[in-house]
């Protein structure tokens, strides 16, 4: 089987409504962990903004327009970029309704995405909730991430 790459306008418009998809379905579920965990649901995600404000963003565990707006548009910018490398990669097979090739580039990419979060990228750009998050609640994040990738967009 021949490996189908998509470029240029086509993934940016094929994978603009998956970026959405990731950050609303991850925000929630990073929100709600930090509920379950801490009885804080903004805590996670205001932490996301300490890419922008520092280790300050890290104490802020209440709705802020400042820290949780920034937070949830810093996640936008990052599922931006997995939705389109799915996309790439894996888009064609979501268009002709290969949902387990699909659902394979979701779990390569979010596993790429889990590296470079962690291993590949300087402190200040990690993503923050991993400071108001447990391990297993980290491992829903992105297995959630996998699934939404794969799924989260319907065939044309």
């Amino acid at each position: 089987m021949p490996w189908k790459l998509k470029t240029g306008a086509q993934v940016a418009r094929d994978s603009a409504g998956k970026a959405q998809a990731c950050t609303l379905v991850t925000t929630a579920v990073v929100a709600l962990c930090g509920q379950v965990e801490n009885g804080k649901p903004f805590a996670p995600i205001n932490a996301v903004s300490h890419i922008t404000f520092g280790d300050q963003a890290l104490d802020q565990e209440e709705f802020s327009l400042k820290y949780t707006a920034t937070g949830v548009m810093l996640n936008n910018s990052a599922n931006s970029t997995w939705a389109a490398l799915h996309e790439m990669l894996f888009g064609a097979y979501q268009d002709e309704g290969n949902v387990p090739l699909s659902l394979a580039g979701g779990a390569l990419v979010s596993a790429f995405a889990y590296v470079t979060d962690f291993y590949v990228v300087p402190k200040r750009f990690t993503p923050g909730f991993e400071h108001k998050l447990s391990p297993r609640s980290l491992l829903l994040v992105y297995v959630v991430l996998a699934l939404v990738l794969g799924l989260g967009r319907r065939r044309k």
